[in-house]
């Protein structure tokens, strides 16, 4: 006889999907520009400091998969609108839409919307972080991340999966989600984006890193002043495109083998199972699968955490 309580579960394992009010601030999530041979995918959920949900990344692949098939678009830059270029997933705006199945998905999977306990995250996740970041990090067409301000958490993933990052010099990085009992972001690129050593102190201390930080440790390729950030980005793209689109796609192709032989692809399919091991474990013992946080909590610890950092790192440039 089933453990399973009869009045929730159904006789094919499914659940009553969870009606969810659901309220999107931008009809255009991801803008979508040319110019010349450059193709501009610009985040806009600028209310939500570019928080991610479902919305905003099905919106940013089909961008991804547009600039792909139009010929004349020989390199991409990812960059955003509003005070920071991303807050990271989306855990509590009035657009979150984790609830919400997708008729288009992108991987052959079923929909999660209807799925009961762990596996309702698993399969949705699976989607729209680690695939999706995947599938981007695969494009052959080169990509260029410009990044200013917040890159936190999940906007790491996006930062990550783009040939080039070039960063204004007001950037910084952040991965704080141990206090929510992850151990790190679904596409855990954490130990080929920094050295061992350095991913372990990025994760267990949660700490911002500056953009001349991660520029030093070879997480980025560049810094500039903010004002020069666009002119920046656009050179190296410009530059970029002279070259043939064959050559372009073979070189991406040969260093992410590279980057795949030496376990990237193999490493980050176990971190999934951890990292869902822990929304489960979460929900056994907090009562929720992320540990009870949403963004204004999670902003408030984030802040007081940099707070007593700066202060810590203030009192050692006293006393040396």
């Amino acid at each position: 006889m089933s453990d399973r309580p009869s009045n929730e579960i159904l006789e094919n394992e499914t659940i009553a999907k969870v009606e969810s009010d659901i309220v999107y601030e931008e009809e255009h999530p991801v803008l979508y520009d040319v110019d010349g041979s450059i193709a501009y995918l610009t985040l806009n959920r600028v209310k939500y400091h570019n928080s991610q949900n479902s919305q905003m990344l099905y919106a940013l692949d089909d961008c991804f998969y547009k600039a792909c098939g139009d010929d004349n678009v020989k390199v991409i830059v990812l960059r955003a609108n509003g005070k920071h270029f991303s807050a990271g997933h989306d855990i509590g705006t009035p657009g979150r839409d984790f609830n919400v199945g997708r008729d288009d998905r992108r991987s052959m999977n079923y929909n999660h919307d209807n799925k009961p306990g762990a596996e309702k995250a698993y399969v949705r996740e699976a989607e729209v972080y680690l695939e999706f970041c995947r599938r981007w990090r695969s494009l052959p067409k080169p990509t260029i991340a410009q990044v200013h301000k917040g890159c936190i958490a999940g906007g790491l993933m996006l930062a990550w999966v783009c040939d080039l990052i070039i960063a204004s010099d007001d950037a910084f990085f952040q991965d704080p989600v141990v206090q929510m009992g992850f151990p790190g972001v679904e596409y855990f690129a954490h130990p080929f984006e920094l050295n061992v050593r350095q991913a372990k102190e990025f994760l267990l201390l949660g700490e911002r890193w500056s953009a001349e930080r991660v520029h030093a440790a070879g997480m980025i390729n560049k810094v500039v002043p903010r004002e020069e950030l666009e002119q920046a980005v656009k050179n190296w793209a410009d530059k970029i495109a002279t070259q043939p689109r064959l050559a372009l796609s073979l070189t991406k192709q040969a260093c992410n083998h590279i980057e795949d032989l030496q376990g990237k692809r193999t490493g980050m399919d176990a971190v999934y199972a951890m990292h869902h091991f822990a929304h489960a474990n979460n929900t056994l013992v907090k009562g929720d699968y992320i540990a009870g946080f949403d963004g204004k909590k999670m902003a408030q610890s984030n802040k007081e955490s940099n707070k007593e950092s700066n202060k810590q790192q203030s009192e050692n440039k006293g006393n040396s």
